[in-house]
C-alpha cells in the first residue's frame, strides 16, 4: 500500500508538500539512505520518490555535517540515485482509540485482517509523555491472571512491569495465549514484534482465539519487516495501551518480544555507524529499553493502568545475555520458563525457584507470602537432592526438611500444572497453597 492511500485509510490529512525544503538521495548502504539538502530533526519523517506517485516513508535517524541518515520503514527497492526526499508535516500520529478492539494492525496502524478501515480512530503519538515517577499510583492491588503457578508463588500487582525469560520452544506463546483468555483487565494489546509470519496468525487463530480477540488489540511487525517497523510496532503498542489507561481503563499489555525490539534498535544503531559496546550491542539500546517501559505502569491515582509482560528471548538457555541481564534491572519481577521442566511434560514450564515478583510483599498477606516462600524452599532443597533420592542413597531421618520436600512434592507439581482450558483465580490459588502448607513450620 502507497503512503498516500495509508493516509486516505486512516482520514488523516495529506503531508503539505514544500518543493523549496525537498533534497535528494545520495547514497544507501545497507539499510541506511543518506540524503542532502533537507533540514529535519533526529525523529522526523520524509518521503523519498520511487516513482511517480509512488513515495516511501522513511525516519531520520542520525546525521553527519549536512548529511542526513534516513531509515525505511517499507521495502526499498525502485528507489534511484537522486531520487526526491520530502519533509512531513505531522506524519508521527498514528491511529488509536476503541475502534481498534478486535483487530489486527501493522506498526502504523494498517489493518492486517481484512475487515477494512478502522472505526473512527483518533490521533496519537508513537513516543507518550512521560508521568512524574511522585505522581504514580503506587502498586497496592493483586492482577487475577488466571495461572496458578503466578497467582500463587508469584502474584502480580495491577501496574506491575515483569518479564518472561524463556529460550525458544518452551511455551511462553502458549503461556500468553492463557493470561489473555484468563487475565482479570479490561482491555488486553498484544504487540507481536520480530516474530515468524506464520506465529502471527496461530496465535491469534489458535492461542488468542475468537473470545479473547474481542477485547484485544494486536499489533503485530513479523521478522520480514524493516528494523525500524519493528520498532515503531513496539511503540505503538505502547501508545496504545497509554490511550486506554488515559481513559481509565484496566490494560493488559503483552509484548512478544522486547529482544527482538533491542535487535531492531541494534541494526539500526549499527547501521548509522554507532560503536558496538556489549557483546555488539550499541550504547543507544540500553537507552530505548528504559524509555519504552517507563512508559507503562500505574497513571495517577484514580486513573487506569498497563500491567505489562514482556517475554526476553535467551539464546542458548543463557539468561546472562545482555538484553536479558539488563531487562531484570528494569522491570519489578521475573519470570523463568525452563527447558528441563518442558522436556518433562510440566507446563506451564515455569520455574518458581529461579523467578521473582518484586512486588508480592507490598500485595498479599503476610502468611500467604510465608507459605510461598516456604514452598520455593522445598523445591530448592529437593533438587538439590534429586541425585540423592535417585540412587536411593538417602538414609530416612537425616534431613526432616528433605523429607517433607519428598512427601510434598507429588502435590507441589500439580499445582503448579495447569491445562491451556483451564483458569485459576486469586481465591483458588490461596485456598490450594493453605492446603499444600496447612501451618507454617517455626523458624523457617
Amino acid at each position: 500500500m502507497k503512503l498516500s492511500e495509508r493516509w486516505s485509510q486512516f482520514d488523516v490529512p495529506k503531508v503539505a508538500w514544500q518543493p523549496a525544503s525537498s533534497g535528494r538521495l545520495v547514497r544507501m548502504v545497507g539499510l541506511t539512505l543518506e540524503a542532502v539538502g533537507i533540514n529535519v530533526r533526529i525523529g522526523d519523517r520524509c518521503a523519498v520518490d520511487r516513482g511517480p506517485n509512488d513515495r516511501i516513508e522513511a525516519e531520520v535517524v542520525g546525521f553527519d555535517g549536512q548529511r542526513i541518515f534516513l531509515m525505511p520503514i517499507e521495502q526499498v527497492d525502485g528507489l534511484r540515485p537522486g531520487a526526491r526526499v520530502w519533509p512531513l508535516n505531522g506524519a508521527a500520529d498514528v491511529p488509536v482509540g476503541f475502534g481498534l478492539l478486535g483487530r489486527v494492525v501493522d506498526g502504523t496502524g494498517r489493518p492486517l485482517d481484512g475487515k477494512g478501515p478502522l472505526d473512527n480512530p483518533e490521533q496519537g503519538h508513537l513516543n507518550g509523555v512521560p508521568i512524574n515517577p511522585l505522581k504514580r499510583d503506587p502498586i497496592r492491588t493483586p492482577l487475577d491472571v488466571g495461572i496458578r503457578a503466578i497467582n500463587s508463588m508469584l502474584t502480580v500487582g495491577r501496574g506491575q512491569r515483569i518479564g518472561l525469560f524463556a529460550g525458544s520452544g518452551v511455551g511462553k506463546s502458549m503461556l500468553l495465549g492463557m493470561m489473555t483468555r484468563f487475565t482479570n483487565a479490561d482491555i488486553v494489546v498484544v504487540g507481536l514484534i520480530g516474530e515468524r509470519g506464520r506465529e502471527v496468525k496461530e496465535f491469534i487463530d489458535d492461542i488468542l482465539g475468537e473470545e479473547g480477540l474481542k477485547r484485544s488489540v494486536v499489533i503485530a511487525s513479523p521478522a520480514d519487516d524493516s528494523p525500524l517497523m519493528r520498532l515503531r510496532a513496539a511503540q505503538y503498542c505502547t501508545s496504545v495501551a497509554e490511550f486506554y489507561r488515559d481513559q481509565g481503563q484496566q490494560v493488559l499489555l503483552l509484548m512478544d518480544s522486547l529482544t527482538r525490539y533491542a535487535q531492531a534498535q541494534r541494526e539500526i544503531a549499527l547501521a548509522v555507524g554507532e560503536p558496538p559496546a556489549t557483546k555488539g550491542y550499541p550504547p543507544s539500546v540500553f537507552n530505548k529499553l528504559p524509555k519504552l517501559v517507563e512508559r507503562t505502569g500505574n497513571g495517577e491515582p484514580g486513573g487506569g493502568s498497563i500491567t505489562a509482560f514482556y517475554t526476553v528471548l535467551s539464546e542458548g538457555d543463557d539468561m546472562q545475555d545482555p538484553i536479558a541481564d539488563a531487562s531484570r534491572a528494569i522491570l519489578d519481577g521475573h519470570i523463568v520458563l525452563s527447558r528441563r521442566l518442558a522436556e518433562e511434560g510440566h507446563y506451564p514450564a515455569i520455574d518458581v525457584e529461579a523467578s521473582v515478583s518484586r512486588v508480592m510483599p507490598h500485595i498479599v498477606a503476610p502468611e500467604w507470602l510465608q507459605r510461598a516462600m516456604f514452598v520455593k524452599q522445598l523445591v530448592a532443597h529437593y533438587r538439590q537432592n534429586q541425585d540423592l533420592i535417585s540412587v536411593g542413597a538417602y538414609q530416612k531421618g537425616s534431613d526432616p526438611l528433605l523429607e517433607l520436600a519428598m512427601e510434598r512434592m507429588p502435590k507441589i507439581k500439580a499445582m503448579l500444572r495447569q491445562r491451556l482450558d483451564e483458569g485459576s483465580d486469586l481465591a483458588a490459588c490461596e485456598a490450594a497453597l493453605k492446603e499444600l502448607i496447612p501451618a507454617l513450620p517455626q523458624n523457617k
